[in-house]
C-alpha cells in the first residue's frame, strides 16, 4: 500500500493481509536477551518437547511486537500516526513456534473522531495468523490518526 490514510479514508470493514515473516529460534533468543525473559520455553528445544511442543515457543509479546511491525510494513498511517493508544483483548490462541511462517490480518472495527479537532481513533482488529491459517494471537488497537484537516496542525497538542 502506498500513502498514509488520513481519518477520513479509513473504513470501517476494510481488511488489509501483510507479506509473511518466518520466526526463527536466533530470533525468539534475541528476544529473550532483549527483555531479560529466558525461560526455558523460550530457549530449551528439549524442555519444550517435554511439554508437547515441536520447537521452542515465542514469547506472546514478541508475536503482538510482531503484529505492530507486520501492520508498519502496510505503511497505512506512515505519515498520519500521531500515536499507539493501546492494545485490548489480546488473545494468545495458539503458540508461536520456531520455524514458523507468520502473517497479519487487520480489519477496521470503528473510527471516531478525537476531542482534538483535526484528528481521529480509528480501532483495529489483528490476527496473527500461520501458514496453517491458525490464528495464533487477536488482539484489537486503537491509533489516534491525523485528518485531513489536522495536517497541518501541530501534532504535539494532547489527545
Amino acid at each position: 500500500m502506498s500513502g498514509s490514510l488520513f481519518f477520513e479514508d479509513v473504513e470501517v470493514g476494510r481488511e488489509y493481509v501483510t507479506g509473511t515473516h518466518r520466526m526463527t529460534a536466533a530470533q525468539i533468543a534475541a528476544f529473550a536477551e532483549l527483555t531479560r525473559d529466558h525461560h526455558p520455553l523460550h530457549m530449551d528445544d528439549a524442555y519444550c518437547r517435554a511439554r508437547g511442543f515441536p520447537a521452542v515457543i515465542a514469547h506472546g509479546l514478541f508475536g503482538l511486537s510482531l503484529m505492530e511491525g507486520l501492520k508498519t510494513e502496510l505503511r497505512l498511517y506512515e505519515t498520519t500516526s500521531i500515536a499507539s493508544l493501546g492494545w485490548d483483548k489480546v488473545r494468545f490462541r495458539r503458540p508461536v513456534l520456531a520455524g514458523d511462517e507468520l502473517h497479519l490480518r487487520m480489519r477496521f472495527i470503528a473510527k471516531r473522531p478525537s476531542r482534538q479537532p483535526g484528528r481521529g481513533i480509528v480501532t483495529e482488529f489483528l490476527e496473527l495468523v500461520n501458514a496453517r491459517d491458525e490464528v495464533v494471537i487477536d488482539a484489537e488497537h486503537a491509533s489516534l490518526i491525523l485528518g485531513r484537516s489536522g495536517a497541518n496542525r501541530d501534532v504535539h497538542a494532547s489527545c
